[in-house]
Parts: structure tokens; sequence; C-alpha cells
């Protein structure tokens, strides 16, 4: 995949001058700013707009992000890959983590989690994987209660949403 090659060439630059965070949070904030502004996004991925006036438009409109994210950004454009800038965003973020051994999920609650409860709730989960985990709460009412924790590929449903749709299958099987 184009984009993984692009993301690990920008990860090994990052790894040299130890900038992951940085440079995450500037592409990040640039995939952001190409989704609301679809003007931007246009002319960054437009075959009209020449490369040097894309160059120029990325020097004056993100001034403040690292050099080393402006270069990559111009790289994109010298090869015309600005279209797969969200991809290389989250294969950069899933080479950090790996490197960092860190792991992001989710935890979906019927109700918002307090800032000790997600910490206390990560400290158990990093434990039990041998990862530093990181959760984002995610407030779903439909869930009724408990909750449900997305970790990459994994998930552990203690929900009481997913509890009575078991039980529900449990009873159709005894009276059919």
């Amino acid at each position: 995949m184009v984009a993984n090659r692009y993301a690990v060439a920008l990860f090994e630059v990052c790894d040299e001058l130890n900038s992951f965070d940085k440079v995450y949070s500037d592409l990040e904030n640039i995939c952001n700013l190409l989704k609301e502004n679809t003007d931007l996004n246009g002319a960054l991925k437009s075959p009209l707009v020449s490369k040097e006036d894309k160059k120029t438009l990325v020097e004056k409109i993100f001034s403040e992000v690292e050099v080393t994210t402006k270069n990559f950004l111009k790289v994109m454009i010298d090869k015309n890959r600005v279209t797969i800038l969200e991809a290389v965003k989250v294969n950069f973020k899933n080479l950090v983590n790996e490197k960092l051994n860190k792991v992001d999920g989710t935890v979906v609650t019927a109700v918002a989690m307090t800032d000790d409860e997600i910490k206390s709730l990560e400290e158990k989960l990093s434990n039990k994987y041998n990862k530093n985990v990181t959760l984002k709460n995610i407030v779903d009412e439909t869930v009724i209660g408990g909750v449900l924790v997305r970790l990459g590929n994994e998930e552990i449903d203690g929900t009481v949403k997913a509890n009575l749709a078991k039980l529900k299958d449990n009873l159709s099987q005894v009276i059919s």
C-alpha cells in the first residue's frame, strides 16, 4: 500500500528527530482542516493548480507546523499523493504506537466517565495487555449501562444491552 510506504518514510525521519507527537498532531490538524475546507482541499488535489502554487499555499497556510511536516507535504505534492494524506496519517499513528508500545482505544458508556475512572480503566487494561493504553470516552445511551471497550481489533463488551441480547438469544433457543 502506497500510504504505508509514505508513513514509514515519515516515521523514520521522525524517529531520528524524536518528533512523533508534534508531527502526528500537525497531520491530524491538517487532515481536519482539509475536511472542513473543501476549497483548500480541492486546490491541493487539483491537477489544474501547479505544484509550485500548491507548495506556496502550504508555506503560507501551514506556517506554524513543524519543518518536517511541511517538507513531507511538499513531497506529497511533488508525487501527486495529497489524496492519500488521511491514510498516511493513520498508518503513521499505528507505527508510532507500535514503537512506543501504545494502544489507543475507546470506551463506550451510557454516561460520561470521570477522568479518574478513565485513568483507572487505562491502568487495568495497560497491565492486562502489557501496553500503554489510552482511552477516549464515548457516550452512547443505548448501551443502557456497563462499558464497551474497543482496543484495535479487540472488543470487550460488558454492556447491559449486550447481556440482554444474549439473554434474549438464550430464551429464544429454549422456547424453540
